[in-house]
């Protein structure tokens, strides 16, 4: 593959390399709207141009502030082809964070999607007097439209890109990605255009070859789904833009992609949407769906199971897990899986029935990628996120947390050499704040954050996720948070899935009638403790969940107790419900 050394390289190599009739699309009013690589290239250019026209200089910050579309992907070379950093702010940001993000990054133009968030970016800008220019996608009656700095790039067509091009090195500054400021005040992550090179490159050598359109739904506000689309870029494979979380399923078979970018949550909702249907199957389809499942959750790779296991999948995946493939579109070659630790019995299904998941670990400020698991044989193993990628160097430090050296390393955090200070040793390892072992000699795996690790009052370590990712195998289970930090045992807020409950308070003659009044009623308690109390058997005594409370409401990013990549806020979820687990505690037993 051609060398690149700046992320819009990317632009030329494409160009000469694949010119694409469809290198990015999204629906549009049922229709999918395509980008030819010729229009994507001209279109990122005239944004170029017009923002020069506009005065944009070299390092000045220009914010998207979006959901995914190919508009967000055509300002991003737009930006950072002339030299300007690019700011992604997620659409779910408070206004708290916008003002301080705007503020500390001194900001100069956003380009937002729509009305909704033009008026929450206007909302802060009048209220303090900023000083940043506001660009719609959508059209929007008053308000500028992005298409006005495009038409200014093309009025302006004699400003020559390739002398903003030649001033920019690699390790210049590509973009800043504030962290969703899960403890405080957001941090300016610092990442160059070297950051993301080199995690294209090496990120790249996973997916097979005949691998040529992807599903993408991940928030591209996120490194990591920004820098999959330059990966997908770098490959040639056309990128289709889900409508949204909630038409993924619709858009997969619209699409029929040969793979996609996911978080676990995503996974095991489609997991037990499966499993629903079979349990609602009669007589022998019923028995063989079930058969092939359990075969399933024992597959172990490189045909470790012996021949009579490999016949018997054979069979399986003929008869059944077909039929998993055509409802995923029929084309998967590779899932990528991050942002969160990937239940084993997962992994090992999808594996079974031809859709390896390959997982991966990293963070924000390691571009993302520092471990992956691969497709081909020895490249991967259950249980872990995989063998390091090429120049990065993995070690455990003394008290268990993961250190990571190498290209993928950011510059630190914007602003605050402070911050840089704690997390980059004077040897230039990142402390990931992460808690881990390698396994085999070469394969990483995670245990759980050194930050949500927490001590009971008799003095013993618990580890949340471990418990968290046990209790989700439960169908019954849509969420759950392990509390207990200093009291006397662990206990858990839970999210009961609803349709489930549903499906069994009818089977047991339990009349249904509100979220709110089930997680009430002793039944529904009783049949959920049991299910705590049927994964609470693979820990310790110290780290059994002692007591839960049912939740009524589910957890969004929205509703302030999700992250963007859907992970927990945990100190948001304590105030949130802060009655009820003091309730949990009163009185508690000795």
């Amino acid at each position: 593959m051609a060398e690149i050394t700046r992320v819009f390289d990317l632009l030329n190599l494409s160009l000469e390399k694949f010119n694409k009739e469809d290198i990015v699309a999204s629906k549009k009013n049922g229709e999918w709207i395509k980008y030819s690589t010729q229009q994507f290239v001209d279109e990122a250019n005239a944004v170029s141009r017009g923002l020069v026209s506009k005065g944009i200089k070299k390092d000045d910050k220009v914010a998207i502030m979006s959901p995914n579309r190919p508009e967000w992907n055509i300002c991003d070379f737009g930006i950072m082809q002339i030299g300007a950093t690019q700011v992604p702010m997620y659409p779910t940001l408070a206004e708290n964070d916008i003002k301080f993000i705007a503020k500390d990054a001194e900001i100069r133009l956003v380009f937002v999607s729509d009305k909704a968030l033009y008026d929450k970016l206007n909302t802060v800008r009048q209220r303090d007097n900023a000083n940043f220019e506001i660009f719609s996608f959508d059209t929007i009656e008053g308000v500028p439209n992005w298409t006005e700095i495009v038409e200014l790039g093309r009025n302006n067509s004699t400003i020559d890109l390739e002398q903003y091009r030649r001033e920019i090195k690699p390790d210049d500054l590509l973009t800043l990605i504030y962290t969703s400021g899960t403890t405080g005040t957001p941090k300016g992550v610092m990442l160059t255009h070297n950051n993301l090179v080199t995690n294209v490159r090496e990120s790249s050598k996973l997916y097979p070859a005949g691998f040529s359109r992807a599903l993408s739904f991940l928030p591209l506000s996120h490194v990591f789904e920004r820098m999959v689309f330059y990966m997908y870029f770098y490959l040639g494979i056309s990128v289709y833009y889900a409508q949204s979380m909630d038409t993924i399923a619709a858009d997969i078979a619209d699409v029929k992609p040969n793979g996609f970018t996911t978080v676990p949550r995503l996974l095991e909702k489609v997991y037990d949407r499966i499993v629903e249907k079979g349990a609602a199957l009669t007589g022998v389809k019923h028995k063989l769906f079930f058969w092939a499942l359990n075969l399933g959750l024992n597959y172990e790779m490189d045909g470790k199971n012996g021949p009579w296991y490999e016949f018997q999948l054979k069979i399986a995946n003929k008869l059944v897990f077909s039929k998993w493939r055509e409802a995923l579109g029929g084309n998967i070659m590779a899932i990528v899986s991050g942002g969160a630790a990937l239940q084993p019995r997962l992994a090992r299904v999808f594996w079974a029935a031809g859709m390896p998941v390959l997982e991966g670990y990293g963070l924000t400020e390691t571009s993302p990628v520092i471990n992956v698991n691969g497709l081909r044989k020895g490249e991967a193993k259950f249980t872990t996120v995989g063998r390091t990628i090429k120049d990065v160097e993995v070690k455990i430090a003394e008290d268990g947390e993961i250190l990571c050296k190498g290209p993928n390393v950011m510059k630190g955090y914007y602003n605050r050499p402070d911050l840089s200070a704690e997390v980059i040793d004077k040897d230039g390892f990142f402390h990931t704040g992460d808690i881990g072992e390698i396994v085999d000699g070469q394969y990483l795996r995670i245990t759980d954050r050194k930050k949500e690790i927490f001590k009971t009052a008799g003095g013993k370590y618990i580890a949340p996720q471990m418990l968290e990712n046990k209790f989700k195998e439960s169908i019954f289970i849509e969420q759950v948070m392990v509390i207990g930090e200093n009291q006397r045992f662990p206990a858990a807020l839970v999210l009961p899935t609803f349709s489930t409950l549903e499906k069994w308070c009818e089977k047991s003659d339990i009349p249904y009638t509100t979220n709110q009044e089930m997680v009430k009623d002793q039944r529904v308690i009783d049949k959920m403790w049991s299910e705590i109390e049927k994964y609470n058997e693979d820990f310790g005594n110290w780290e059994k969940v002692k007591k839960i409370e049912l939740l009524p409401v589910d957890w969004s990013i929205d509703g302030g107790e999700l992250t963007p990549k859907l992970s927990l806020r945990r100190k948001a979820i304590l105030e949130k419900y802060k009655t009820q687990v003091e309730q949990l505690y009163k009185n508690a037993n000795q």
